[in-house]
C-alpha cells in the first residue's frame, strides 16, 4: 500500500465536498510528473488531500478505489476514483512540514506547484506520530 498526495483548491473542491459525495473522479491533472503519480496509484492506496491556496495544509485522507485510466474528456490526462476516508482533526500546515526540516527532498517542499505526488514513508511515520492517521 502506497501513499500519495493530491492538491486541490478548497474553493473548487474541498475535503468537505469529498466527505459529502463519498466518492469522486480525481481529474484535471495535466503535469507529466503528476500524471505519472496518478498512473502509479492502485486500489487500496491512500491519498492525502492537500488544500492549496490560502490554507496550504494536508487536511484528510482518501482511498484509491479504481485503476488509473485515460481521462475520457482529455486525451492528455488520466483520472482515478477516490473514496473519502477521514478528515484530520487539525490540518497539517505546509509551514509545519517545512519547519520540521525532515522533508527537504520531497516534491511538496521542492516543487510547490506539482499537484499530485508520491509521499515518502518518513512523512507517513511523522504524520502517525501526530495521530493524524488512523
Amino acid at each position: 500500500m502506497a501513499y500519495f498526495l493530491a492538491k486541490t483548491d478548497p474553493e473548487t473542491y474541498s475535503i468537505d465536498s469529498l466527505e459529502l459525495e463519498k466518492k469522486t473522479v480525481w481529474d484535471g491533472v495535466r503535469n507529466p510528473q503528476a500524471l505519472q503519480a496518478i498512473r502509479q496509484m492502485k486500489p487500496g492506496d491512500n491519498v492525502l488531500i492537500y488544500h492549496s491556496g490560502g490554507q496550504s495544509a494536508v487536511v484528510g485522507l482518501a482511498k484509491v478505489i479504481s485503476e488509473a485510466r485515460p481521462d475520457p474528456d482529455d486525451a492528455r490526462s488520466w483520472v482515478i476514483d477516490l473514496e473519502f476516508d477521514h478528515k484530520f482533526e487539525s490540518p497539517i500546515m505546509l509551514s509545519e512540514i517545512k519547519a520540521s526540516g525532515l522533508f527537504a527532498d520531497w516534491s511538496l517542499v521542492r516543487h510547490s506547484r506539482l499537484s499530485t505526488m508520491r509521499v515518502p514513508e518518513n512523512f507517513i511515520d511523522w504524520l502517525s506520530q501526530r495521530r493524524a492517521l488512523k
